[in-house]
C-alpha cells in the first residue's frame, strides 16, 4: 500500500536500505536505515505520529478514543491519568495527519459520487447568539460510504462555505458524475457555480451561457413553509443554475435530501463533548474545535467501522485496499 511505504524524509525516495537495529524504552527494538540517494540516517518512526512519543500506542488510543467517543479534556485527563498538554500535544500530531489522508483520498477517481453537505452549530468560548458564533461547523459526507470530505468549523459566512466548495471542486475534478444535496442553503450551489463552472459555446451571437461542469448535479430542497411570505413561491425542489447540456442524468426527488448528514450530526453531538447541548463543555476557541474534528475526521474515516456499511468508510470509498490499524496510522508519514 503506498500510504504505507516508507521512504527518505529529506528526498523523499522510495531506495532505502537496512542501517542497524537500536532498542528503545517503551517500544522495544526500531531500525535505522539510509537513504540510496542522498547521506541521510533515519529512523522507522521518522515524521510519523510516533517521532518523539514514549507513551504506548495502545494507551494513546485509548485516550484518542475516549475523546470522539464523548469524553470531555479534563475528564480525559483524571480518567487516564495524564496531563491536559499532554493529550492536547496528541491530538495536534492528528491536523497533519488529516491534510496527508485528505491528500491521499483526492488522488483517487471515482466513477460515481453522491455527497450530501449540511451544518450544525455549537458555542464557541462564550455564549452569545448563534449568528455571531464562531462554531458553525460545515459537513460534506459522501452518501453511500458515509466517508466525510469536509468538517471544518468557523464563523457562518462566505469563507467557511467558499473553502468547503473548493474541496468539492477537486472531487469534481476526480469523478466523472458527482451530485450534492442540501438543505435549504442556496449558498452551497451558489459559491460552488462561482468555482466549478464551463462556458457552453453554442455558435449564436452574445455571451456564452455559464453551467456547472459536465457532470455535475445540484439540488436544493427548501424546508419550511412559505405561505408566510410573499411574492413568488420557490418549488420545493430545484437546481440553483444551470446544469452542463449534456448532464442528462436525473434525480428523484426522493433522494433530495441530507438525511445521512442530519443524522451523523445528531451522533456527532453524542460523541463530541463540545456539540453537547444544554451544557457548559463548550469549546474555548476555534482552534481547539477545529483540532478536535480533525481527530474525529481520522478516527470516522479511517479506524471507525461504520455501524451501516459495516466497513471503514475509506474502505467503502475505495480509498483504502482494507482496514489500517491503529499501530499502522500511527506510523504512516505526514511529510
Amino acid at each position: 500500500m503506498e500510504l504505507l511505504r516508507l521512504k527518505c524524509p529529506g528526498c523523499h525516495s522510495a531506495d532505502i536500505k537496512y542501517h542497524s537495529p537500536y532498542s528503545t524504552k517503551n517500544h522495544g527494538g526500531r531500525v535505522i536505515y539510509k537513504c540510496g540517494n542522498c547521506p541521510a540516517y533515519f529512523s522507522e518512526t521518522k515524521k510519523t505520529l510516533m517521532e518523539g512519543l514514549q507513551t504506548p500506542v495502545s494507551v494513546i488510543w485509548h485516550v484518542i478514543q475516549a475523546r470522539t467517543e464523548g469524553m470531555g479534556l479534563n475528564a480525559a485527563a483524571r480518567t487516564f491519568d495524564k496531563a491536559k498538554n499532554t493529550i492536547l500535544s496528541w491530538e495536534r500530531k492528528f491536523v497533519n495527519l488529516h491534510r496527508v489522508l485528505l491528500l491521499y483520498a483526492l488522488v483517487h477517481e471515482f466513477l460515481e459520487s453522491v455527497i450530501e453537505g449540511d451544518e450544525a452549530y455549537t458555542k464557541v468560548q462564550k455564549n452569545i447568539p448563534p449568528a455571531q458564533s464562531r462554531g458553525w461547523t460545515i459537513l460534506l459526507m459522501d452518501r453511500a460510504s458515509r466517508f466525510i470530505w469536509e468538517l471544518d468549523c468557523g464563523k457562518k459566512d462566505r469563507n467557511l462555505f467558499k473553502k468547503a466548495m473548493k474541496i468539492l471542486e477537486k472531487i469534481t475534478r476526480q469523478t466523472h458524475d458527482l451530485s450534492i444535496f442540501t438543505d435549504g442553503e442556496r449558498r452551497y450551489g451558489n459559491l460552488l457555480f462561482e468555482i466549478c463552472y464551463e462556458l457552453v459555446k453554442d455558435g449564436r451571437p452574445g455571451r456564452p451561457k455559464k453551467t456547472f461542469k459536465k457532470g455535475v448535479h445540484c439540488r436544493i430542497k427548501n424546508k419550511g413553509s412559505q405561505a408566510h411570505k410573499k411574492g413568488r413561491k420557490r418549488p420545493k425542489y430545484q437546481s440553483p443554475w444551470r446544469e452542463h447540456p449534456e448532464t442528462t442524468r436525473t434525480i428523484a426527488e426522493t433522494d433530495i435530501h441530507a438525511n445521512h448528514a442530519e443524522a451523523f450530526f445528531s451522533a456527532l453531538r453524542r460523541k463530541c463533548a463540545t456539540f453537547r447541548r444544554k451544557t457548559n463543555m463548550y469549546a474555548k476557541s476555534t482552534t481547539g474545535l477545529q483540532r478536535l474534528l480533525h481527530v474525529y475526521w481520522v478516527v470516522h474515516n479511517f479506524l471507525r467501522i461504520h455501524f451501516t456499511t459495516r466497513e471503514v468508510p475509506a474502505v467503502a470509498l475505495s480509498v483504502l485496499e482494507r482496514r489500517l490499524s491503529v499501530r499502522e496510522v500511527f506510523h504512516i508519514q505526514i511529510a
